[in-house]
Parts: C-alpha cells; structure tokens; sequence
C-alpha cells in the first residue's frame, strides 16, 4: 500500500515501513526520528541530466536530514554523474561529496559504476561509461559484507619480485621466495554492470540496474536493517531490499512511480 504524509502523521512512521511513501521527501524525512536508518541507497535527479516531471531538488537540505537520520556506523550510497555545459563538466558530484564531509560524513569511498552497454555520443572526448557511487560513512561502517570474486590466478604460486610476462607468468623460477594466490578475493571498486539486462520496463528515464542496487545493500547492511531510498523512483532499491530481507522505506514524489514500484513490489520474491 501506498502511504501518504497523512498517514505517516496519523499512526506513526514506524507503521510505514517496507511501504512507498508518496510525497516530499523532505517532509517525510522530517518525521523520522533521529539515527533509524541503516543505509541509503539512491540517485538524486543530478544537474539537467534527468527531465523529473517539474519536481525541485534542494540537496543541502536532503543531506542534512539524511545525516540526521542516519545510525552510527551507517551509510548512503549516493549514485551521481555530472552534465557537461559549453565544453565543461559541472562538477556538481564532487561539491555534493565535499558537502557531505562537510556535515560530519566520511567519504569512506569513491566507487564506479561502469555501464558496459553505454550509448556512444558524438563529441570530442572519450566516451561517458560510468557516475559515481560516493560511500559516505557516519563513522566508521558498521557493517561490510566484501563481494567476492574469483582470482583469475587462484591456487598459483606467485613471487612479486619475480619479473613476469603479460600473462603473468613468471620469466624465471625462485621457490624460495613463492607465494600462494587465494581462489577468491574482495571485488575491486568499479562495479560494472548491463544496463537494462534482467530489468522489467519502468518508463522511468534513470533507472540503475537491479544488481547494483542488490550488490549495496549485501555490501552495508544486514537482514533486518532499514534501507531507505528518499528518491525512490521504479522503486529498484525497495524491490531489492525485500528480496534481501531488510525492511524499506522508499520515499517517491511523483504518483507515476509510486504506483510502478508499489506493483514491483508485489511481484514473485525470487532468490538472487
């Protein structure tokens, strides 16, 4: 169900939760108490990038409600890119980032989010293929679940010191001074991604990829942690975290897409 501002200020913010919240965020957020939320997962409506049916953007302000409501130890993922203007990017992603430290925040990583379908442009500048995902920290995390992946020399022997070709295989032999290389190890920070791949169609003009939604919420929270997205849009990060088993708030100004993410919502749970 759909809740309403009314709704939350009539039985309490607590009854909206794993809902859709249709409204302001601003206003919502204002009745959510202090330190609740676990982590935020979200892409504001950045520079002229995205036509957002007429709906204004006050980041300062978000940002200090999402400082206030955030836990010791959480985190907000925070997917942005910039436009670029007369020859020049605008730069509004690093002021956003630099604004969050600003109010207390760490800036406890600066990730990429590669699209590795991207559309090639004409211009003359290499092609645009990756936003940023800003991991803004209220301290240090309190929770980190590092994705794995499988190291492409698992289970061989390795010297550093050992000059290699480029396959990496070692030039000439030293036993005593071989190392091991684990099957499996962290994921680097660039996240890459298909875009559209596996995603049900939204009609929304900025919808991220339901992995990379999934791959965040595993990353920094826990089962039963509260995931919040403010600027909830198709509602990919609130369909993830019930798949997940967190609990959710997504916050959504525009009556379109509330009623798009209520209805994904709804759909089979199926296991990642």
């Amino acid at each position: 169900m759909i809740k309403t501002i009314e709704d939350i200020k009539r039985d309490g913010w607590e009854s909206g939760i794993n809902h859709i919240w249709q409204g302001d965020c601003l206003e919502y957020m204002k009745l959510l108490p202090n330190k609740c939320v676990d982590l935020v997962v979200t892409s504001p409506p950045y520079d002229d990038l995205r036509n957002y049916d007429g709906y204004s953007f006050d980041f300062e302000s978000i940002a200090n409600e999402l400082f206030r409501i955030l836990v010791n130890g959480g985190i907000i993922v925070w997917i942005v890119a910039d436009s670029t203007k007369d020859g020049t990017e605008s730069g509004t992603s690093f002021k956003q980032a630099l604004y969050f430290k600003k109010l207390g925040l760490n800036l406890h990583d600066t990730m990429i989010y590669q699209k590795i379908n991207y559309i090639p442009l004409t211009h003359k500048r290499y092609e645009q293929e990756f936003e940023y995902m800003f991991i803004l920290s209220k301290g240090g995390p309190k929770t980190f679940n590092p994705l794995l992946k499988k190291n492409k020399l698992g289970g061989k022997k390795y010297n550093p010191n050992r000059p290699r070709d480029y396959d990496g295989n070692a030039i000439r032999h030293n036993r005593s001074e071989e190392l091991t290389f684990k099957e499996y190890g962290q994921k680097g920070n660039i996240f890459g991604y298909v875009v559209g791949a596996g995603n049900e169609k939204t009609n929304h003009p900025a919808t991220f990829p339901e992995q990379l939604a999934a791959d965040h919420i595993m990353s920094w929270s826990n089962k039963g942690d509260l995931v919040l997205d403010p600027m909830n849009g198709s509602g990919t990060t609130t369909k993830m975290a019930k798949q997940l088993g967190r609990k959710f708030i997504g916050i959504e100004i525009s009556e379109k897409y509330c009623k798009i993410a209520e209805q994904r919502l709804r759909q089979e749970v199926l296991p990642l």
